[in-house]
């Protein structure tokens, strides 16, 4: 990873401060993404001072808002001669159902659109690569998802945890149909589960369900070194140069679910994620 730009959105906190620390280690110049603009200044510090790296840099942006994805993206493309390394890691689980200001729901527009828009538009910069990697962490959790493609945003009836299912679901989805699109060119998506980790995720819910969350992961998940394992053989695993389309899982291709792998419908979200990044732009 020696001198590879790379980009890690959620890389302030959790399995994303990890993956940084890691890839760092291994001399790649890393990009943390958060909407923190202190947390994300004191992440960086910390990194450097940790991995004896000084090409550890740091963006802020919100990116459950499609504007600062764009914004973002122009920062990154304007900022780099090229990019290696897309690690789409950023997300989060929203118990009650809430709308960003551009009119989104948030599960939806942080866990789906904000991987579908930024992928999109670090394609020129991840095409000057060597050899361009887009990786999307999704999760296991989808085999228990279903695509309402009649209300994707839960507008009539939104259930927390079945939108989360159904969005790490569409991270899948949308790997496989972005691999298709890029099969002609030198950048790779693939997508992998982390792990259940104890990590921040999901803290954000209040009383029971924030409680819940907290009680299972100091019971039952590994540690944010164990969940970062996956993500960091994906972006720096030599052997997975070529490797497009996979879903890795322990750091190991392993097959999605078989609603992920229906190419039709991967075909209708992503039709429907471009109308909805033309609408909102």
């Amino acid at each position: 990873m020696q001198g590879l730009v790379v980009v890690i959105t959620g890389g302030s906190d959790g399995i994303g401060y990890v993956c940084a620390r890691e890839l760092a280690l291994q001399g790649a110049k890393v990009i943390i993404v958060g909407r923190n603009s202190r947390k994300c200044a004191d992440a960086a510090s910390a990194l450097q001072n940790s991995t004896n790296n000084t090409e550890i840099s740091f963006e802020v942006a919100d990116l459950s808002l499609m504007r600062e994805v764009r914004a973002l993206a122009r920062r990154l493309s304007d900022g780099h001669g090229h990019i290696d390394v897309l690690l789409n890691n950023a997300g989060a689980y929203y118990r009650q159902r809430q709308e960003t200001a551009e009119g989104l729901e948030y599960t939806f527009a942080l866990n789906h659109m904000a991987y579908f828009i930024l992928s999109d538009l670090l394609l020129p910069s991840l095409g000057r690569a060597k050899q361009g990697r887009i990786i999307n962490v999704a999760s296991r959790a989808h085999r228990n998802g279903t695509v309402n493609f009649d209300d994707l945003q839960g507008s009539t009836n939104y259930q927390g945890w079945p939108a989360y299912c159904q969005s790490k679901l569409m991270n899948i989805m949308f790997t496989h149909a972005l691999a298709r699109r890029l099969e002609d060119t030198a950048i790779t998506a693939n997508s992998l589960h982390p792990g259940f980790v104890r990590s921040k995720f999901g803290h954000n819910n209040p009383g029971l369900t924030g409680l819940i969350v907290r009680l299972s992961q100091a019971l039952l998940a590994i540690s944010v070194e164990a969940g970062a394992k996956t993500s960091v053989h994906a972006a720096a695993a030599p052997e997975l140069a070529e490797t497009s389309g996979a879903y890795f899982n322990k750091c190991r291709a392993v097959a999605s679910s078989p609603e992920s792998m229906d190419e039709a419908a991967q075909e209708r979200l992503w039709r429907i994620s471009a109308e909805v990044a033309a609408r909102i732009s």
